[in-house]
């Protein structure tokens, strides 16, 4: 099993933003880490310190960790599809493979943080439209990465005239699809629809059996391969301080399926975290 962190605090000075994250990136391969990620917000999160703490646009940021890593996955936790039309979309994380050599990952879903949307003009339409569009964008992409067709796509909320991208994303047969939620009626059914990953947001182990239960479920439903997708978690309950203690909390993950486990950041050194997860990192990785 594989460990990740999600960077989700951008507290330093706007100077040493850049220098910082470059330490963490150094830091998070020479532990090992098999993923990083970031949100796409436009407002810092209320519970994160409110819309006057500092938030980077995830896209350009996670091209600065690109061009600081050589190993590590990279994608947002998760792009909302309200934010960018899907054709664009598409573009952007296509470049992002392109120039990490083939290491991302598109992480979308439904959207939900209303005031950033309000706040900067954004249309926000109901959930049950959001849906729809989610839908719509996962399509949209799908067709943008399938070289076999570059014709118009028509759809409810989205037309397009072209669906034509090049270059081509280094990835094969393209890159990954991680679809963000917990929801079993639309997100997971989502998921056995068109994603290769699911990442689920999860208080602890316990509560991973019953989410793949339903997932297994509509993997049937959809006569696709429940062990085609990779199962993913943000593990939201508490964090030991590293040790034993860490890896005690995190391989029952391994053993219910889960193949990457990732952990929040903490405000502060983000370096020296990262630095002192290599121990935890390679015990879980032995776990399978």
């Amino acid at each position: 099993m594989r460990l990740g962190v999600h960077i989700t605090r951008f507290n330093q000075a706007p100077a040493r933003l850049g220098p910082d994250l470059a330490d963490a990136c150094a830091a998070a391969e020479e532990s090992g880490l098999g993923w990083i990620s970031v949100m796409d917000h436009y407002f810092q999160m209320e519970h994160n310190g409110g819309a006057e703490d500092a938030m980077l646009e995830c896209y350009a940021t996670l091209g600065f960790l690109a061009a600081h890593t050589s190993t590590v996955r990279l994608g947002a936790l998760v792009t909302g599809v309200t934010y960018r039309h899907p054709g664009l979309l598409a573009k952007v994380v296509t470049t992002l493979d392109v120039l990490s050599g083939g290491r991302a990952t598109l992480g979308i879903g439904a959207a939900w943080y209303e005031r950033e949307h309000v706040g900067l003009g954004v249309p926000f339409p109901p959930l049950g439209e959001r849906f729809e569009r989610l839908e719509e964008a996962l399509r949209i992409c799908r067709q943008m990465w399938d070289p076999r067709d570059d014709g118009p796509f028509e759809g409810r909320h989205y037309r397009l005239g072209e669906t034509l991208c090049v270059p081509a994303p280094v990835s094969t047969p393209h890159p990954e699809i991680m679809i963000g939620g917990n929801g079993e009626r639309k997100t997971l059914r989502l998921v056995a629809r068109y994603a290769d990953a699911c990442n689920l947001l999860l208080r602890g182990p316990d509560e991973v059996p019953h989410k793949l239960d339903v997932l297994r479920r509509h993997c049937e439903d959809e006569g696709r391969d429940f062990a085609d997708i990779r199962k993913t978690v943000v593990h939201l309950g508490d964090i030991p301080d590293g040790g034993d203690a860490l890896v005690e909390a995190l391989s029952p993950y391994a053993d219910l399926g889960i193949d990457t486990v990732i952990l929040g950041a903490p405000d502060g050194d983000l370096a020296g975290w990262l630095g002192a997860l290599g121990p935890t990192a390679r015990r879980l990785a032995e776990l399978g």
